[in-house]
């Protein structure tokens, strides 16, 4: 899979500045922790993984952590709202050379390396591989050619992100992976048994 690219867009893991939502439940500390869990299952998955691979930092590319060079680029997220920086990393890997790109973000317990492989896959023979998750956005998008609509015009962070996207994507044929749920809430994890060490200071 030589001409094929995953983007992984990623936080940097500081206190305060990650899982927002979930921190207003279970404490800044335990949301910080949480990421850095999520951070290093989305490395376990990726890593083995037979296509090219980019990290996008939200804030500044830190060296000496748990991404390898050796077998991620390290890029710095470029734009003002979430849609504008799929865009551009888009945007470069197409420009690199690259023929199928996949996005996913770093907060997907729900994910696995043969989910990977398979969007790869799927798009050798759709326009588009989608990942619809739970809560109307989306956990992957995959694309063989640049269509910039899909990253405008959207209320990031909504319930409409998902139906709005496969209206923007209908022109061309779509294989639509199952429905995952990432991480955002305290709900979305509270019945989870590899959160439990992170929640023990929870009351319900």
């Amino acid at each position: 899979m030589n001409n094929s690219l995953l983007l992984i867009l990623t936080r940097n893991p500081e206190l305060g500045r990650c899982k927002t939502r979930l921190a207003a439940k279970v404490g800044d500390e335990a949301a910080l922790d949480i990421y850095k869990f999520l951070l290093n299952h989305t490395v376990s998955f990726t890593k083995d993984l037979n296509v090219e691979k980019w990290v996008y930092y939200s804030e500044s590319i830190w060296e000496n952590d748990i991404w390898d060079r050796n077998n991620y680029q390290k890029k710095l997220q470029i734009g003002n709202d979430l849609g504008e920086r799929m865009l551009n990393a888009f945007q470069e890997g197409f420009n690199s050379g690259f023929e199928k790109i996949i996005i996913i973000g770093s907060d997907m317990y729900h994910l696995s390396q043969a989910d990977l492989e398979e969007a790869f896959l799927r798009l050798e023979e759709h326009d588009y591989v989608v990942g619809p998750a739970e809560d109307g956005g989306y956990y992957l998008l995959g694309m063989k050619s640049l269509k910039k609509e899909v990253f405008q015009n959207k209320s990031w962070g909504t319930d409409t992100v998902l139906s709005d996207t496969l209206k923007d994507l209908q022109s061309g044929s779509i294989f639509m992976l199952p429905e995952r749920n990432d991480v955002d809430y305290y709900e979305d994890i509270k019945n989870i048994e590899a959160f439990q060490p992170f929640l023990k200071h929870i009351k319900e």
